[in-house]
């Protein structure tokens, strides 16, 4: 029996975790970092750098090998279409701005979607050298790996927006002028609002140290590793209208239910 037969799905997306994040530490804060700009001519700006390619590539030849059967859903290059009904979904640098600006907010995200739903997540912040890990497929867990050693991940109790810490990545990255009226009026009811987070206020809300996540604009691998992560840990993760979250668009996450339904209240048009 091979390796890649004996290794379980969990195994599996560590093992891309790694790989990407010894990809990824390469170009970090180095002065030689590639960035271009996928909107040029267009107007606007929308940067990826070597690195979101060099990671993605990495991973999906990892993949080629552990997991063949398997299709892959990724940011940067052309999708695979598996045989299993399995779906590998990645995003190399989610945070990329970030990335680039030397701030480390972004991660990698790598998520096991089964034909249904995203299953398992891992979001690696490789510079911190923190892991989140959730699981929901059969029986649900929610881990931490990082400074301060390994422990579970369970979100806090905050039933009151007044009580509530909102994030957000940053107020021109929501879908429309309307998204972000709705967000605004969202934020002026909760204690303290953050930007500049990306994918690593979800994994807050998962840790148990903000309440509220709330974007849109999404696509599916800015979200699919995070769903797993937020719901495993006890928290909610929705759109904004209550329903599935995994092909992106409008994404809110809560620690609490009764905030989730509060907050919901709160972005209604």
């Amino acid at each position: 029996m091979s390796s890649s037969q004996t290794m379980t799905d969990l195994d599996v997306a560590c093992h891309l975790a790694d790989a990407g994040r010894t990809a990824a530490l390469r170009h970090f804060r180095a002065a030689s970092l590639t960035i271009d700009n996928k909107r040029a001519g267009a107007g606007g700006f929308d940067p990826v750098t070597e690195a979101d390619r060099e990671v993605e590539t990495v991973i999906r030849d990892r993949l080629a090998d552990l997991r063949p059967d398997d299709g892959i859903l990724g940011e940067e290059h052309q999708g695979v279409e598996g045989q299993s009904g399995r779906k590998w979904v990645i995003d190399p640098i989610d945070g990329t701005r970030a990335f680039m600006a030397g701030l480390p907010t972004w991660g990698i995200l790598i998520a096991l979607n089964d034909g249904a739903a995203p299953v398992l997540g891992v979001m690696d912040q490789p510079f911190t050298g923190e892991r989140y890990i959730g699981a929901t497929g059969g029986a649900a867990s929610a881990d931490y790996d990082g400074p301060g050693g390994a422990r579970p991940l369970r979100v806090r109790p905050c039933a009151r927006l007044d009580d509530a810490v909102l994030c957000s990545t940053a107020p021109d990255a929501f879908a429309s002028e309307d998204d972000f009226r709705r967000f605004s009026g969202l934020s002026q009811k909760v204690k303290l609002t953050r930007y500049g987070t990306d994918c690593y206020a979800y994994a807050m809300v998962a840790l148990g140290q903000i309440d509220l996540v709330v974007e849109s604009g999404l696509a599916p691998y800015d979200i699919q590793a995070m769903i797993p992560i937020v719901r495993a840990a006890g928290g909610v993760i929705t759109d904004w209208q209550g329903g599935d979250c995994q092909n992106g668009g409008q994404v809110i996450a809560a620690g609490d239910a009764q905030l989730h339904a509060k907050a919901l209240a709160a972005l209604a048009p």
